[in-house]
């Protein structure tokens, strides 16, 4: 857990000490960890806005090209996506009666399901600022057999959304003195507007479970 914990506020330095050892090859990590983390369920514990954000610092400062990263994180986010809904599709409404295990959380399913149904298709785009629902929406999507057109056209709203504000805020403010000397208080206070939704809806849902009992 501290390791992940670490790899979330400090993914700058460790994307540095990368790029320091393996040059470009940092294109090719950076599009696996957001594929995989909006395209694989069993995924949601990677990093996304402060991996982003950080994507932008980096590129401002010159150890990476924004004219490649920025393309290349958007088709990554619209694969993943895509691909998590077509998994959600192919395994269809039977999923909801599997058990949680180590590599799967029910209870993260039944919380993107609740935002699902709540929000329509606009959930898609919305969920793509969320961390775990941001995972879990696609994969939702397909097995609620929303239609591939509605699906794809939130899908690339989301995306491009998300990754051009977080790589364009770390690109346009990442540079600065200011928050190079704070990146880890940027990174944490990114973490915790993000999450802040998700601690909403749940002390919502818990005070109204309360007043029904």
């Amino acid at each position: 857990m501290s390791a992940l914990i670490d790899l979330f506020l400090h993914a700058e330095n460790h994307l540095r000490v990368f790029i320091e050892h393996y040059g470009v090859w940092v294109y090719g990590l950076l599009f696996l960890i957001v594929f995989c983390e909006t395209g694989l369920v069993v995924t949601p514990f990677l990093p996304g806005d402060s991996l982003l954000f950080a994507v932008g610092a980096l590129a401002a400062q010159g150890m990476m090209d924004v004219a490649i990263v920025g393309p290349l994180l958007l088709a990554a986010a619209i694969l993943g996506n895509t691909t998590n809904y077509s998994i959600g599709a192919w395994v269809g409404p039977k999923v909801f009666h599997f058990e949680s295990g180590w590599l799967f959380r029910k209870d993260y399913l039944m919380k993107a399901h609740a935002f699902y149904e709540k929000y329509g298709g606009r959930a898609i785009s919305l969920a793509q600022f969320m961390p775990i629902v941001r995972t879990f929406a696609p994969f939702v999507a397909g097995v609620g057999s929303m239609s591939y057109r509605k699906f794809i056209t939130f899908n690339l709203l989301g995306a491009v959304l998300w990754v051009g504000l977080f790589v364009g805020g770390g690109f346009l403010f990442g540079g600065l003195p200011v928050v190079q000397k704070n990146m880890k208080l940027v990174i944490l206070g990114i973490i915790v507007v993000s999450v802040l939704p998700i601690v909403f809806e749940a002390v919502k849902a818990k005070l109204e479970k309360r007043r029904e009992t």
